[in-house]
């Protein structure tokens, strides 16, 4: 499933329900394109040619793909990772109880799933044959920002999800020294 969503323009437009939204793999946010980039984009598509499309898998191939990521060896200590920061992500949770006043709810099962199946992808496409907890810890922004709400009283404060998901991220998986 893919969709777009432009923050700007949304009149006319409703948010979709959590439930809907847990069904995305990951959110992907897209800034402005540096200026070569941009200059890129308006002649090629300002121009009396059209961009030429190449295929990149067939679907036979991406069908396979898919069926690699899925058999792909996932060491326990990347397994317990991603349930350490989904659990941790739940106000509701004891291993979440300190995110009480920062969040209205968290990641349901489909975000450690979304985890699993990202990182293993993402080890994949490094030419690696299993995955990291710094696969984890890379994916987890993109995997958890749909899937979690500030609370009024967060937003009000200026906290925001990428902070505290990073926040998390570093405190479940033990990066904090790290950093």
């Amino acid at each position: 499933m893919l969709a777009t969503q432009n923050p700007i323009e949304q009149e006319g437009t409703y948010p979709l329900p959590e439930a809907q939204l847990d069904r995305f793999l990951v959110q992907v946010d897209v800034d402005y394109p540096d200026r070569k980039t941009e200059r890129e984009i308006l002649l090629a598509t300002t121009g009396a040619e059209d961009a030429q499309v190449h295929q990149v898998f067939t679907a036979a191939e991406l069908i396979e793909a898919q069926q690699v990521i899925r058999r792909m060896p996932v060491g326990d200590s990347v397994v317990e990772a991603i349930l350490d920061l989904i659990r941790a992500c739940r106000p509701g949770e004891p291993e979440g109880a300190a995110l009480a006043d920062t969040l209205s709810w968290g990641p349901g099962p489909r975000a450690a799933q979304a985890l699993m199946l990202t990182v293993r992808a993402r080890a994949l496409l490094d030419g690696r044959l299993a995955p990291s907890v710094a696969d984890v810890a890379a994916l987890a922004r993109p995997v958890l920002t749909h899937r979690m709400a500030l609370t009024f009283a967060a937003r009000a404060r200026g906290e925001s999800l990428s902070t505290t998901i990073a926040a998390v991220t570093a405190r479940s998986l033990g990066l904090e020294a790290a950093a």
